[in-house]
């Protein structure tokens, strides 16, 4: 197992209960899809497994963490990034005064130090996945549009290697080409490479489509789970916990 969380209870400035007794788990080489309405509670579930709610005055109150069969939950979030667990935040966060490659640079970071031909390795295997960003390497990265901006913070990402990515709304405010398109890399990058993902998202076609298994969350409770296929044949999902986002 990937990872393990187990009954997390998430409170923000010691008041706001975000995450009530949340459990899931994600097998090593799976797609686990985080399903939910906003405000469902999906990011700070993310957020709690990868360390960072604590820099947002959250604290996990409640249960555990555990990443490839140890405790993290009260890891800092370097820590988890140097041992391959890593997050993709909401609205993508790239550093808009630097150039595209500058932006993926910063991810070598995360791990172990790389040589120069290590990291030119890296960057080749970035652009394999990106092909546009190799493109737009020299580009300022505020000048890039948001499908472009999205795959430069999963690129961030990837250039580490990680085994687990946790990534938070990947299709937000994309075209749905460019939804597709991030998609297939994140299934492919599954497959070919061995990555496994959790990721929290509202576009419940997609998500399905995409991944082995699935959780639906609201009011920071788990209320549904199955497998992806299931899930995906049922209407009920749609009309009772996600509303008019099944549509997407």
């Amino acid at each position: 197992m990937m990872l393990q969380v187990d009954t997390i209870e998430v409170v923000y400035e010691q008041a706001i209960l975000a995450v009530a007794g949340v459990s899931l788990k994600v097998d090593e080489g799976q797609v686990v899809a985080l399903l939910g309405a906003n405000g469902a509670g999906k990011s700070s579930t993310l957020k709690a497994i990868s360390g960072l709610v604590r820099a947002e005055r959250g604290e996990v109150v409640q249960g555990r963490v555990l990443y490839q069969g140890r405790e993290v939950t009260r890891r800092s979030s370097q820590a988890l990034a140097g041992d391959g667990l890593v997050h993709v935040l909401e609205g993508r966060h790239c550093f808009a005064h630097l150039t595209v490659e500058e932006n993926l640079l910063t991810g070598t970071f995360a791990g172990a130090r790389l040589s120069r031909r290590q990291v030119s390795d890296e960057l080749a295997r970035i652009y394999a996945w990106f092909p546009r960003l190799k493109t737009r390497r020299k580009s300022l990265a505020g000048y890039t549009s948001g499908g472009e901006q999205q795959m430069i913070a999963l690129g961030r990402a990837l250039i580490s290697r990680p085994r687990l990515v946790l990534l938070d709304e990947p299709s937000m405010g994309l075209a749905p080409q460019l939804v597709e398109e991030i998609f297939d890399i994140i299934a492919a990058l599954n497959s070919r490479e061995g990555v496994s993902f959790l990721l929290a998202e509202q576009n419940v076609n997609v998500a399905l489509r995409h991944a082995h298994y699935a959780y639906v969350i609201e009011g920071g409770r788990v209320v549904d789970q199955g497998e992806a296929r299931q899930m995906a044949a049922r209407e009920d999902l749609h009309d009772f916990y996600l509303g008019s986002t099944g549509t997407q």
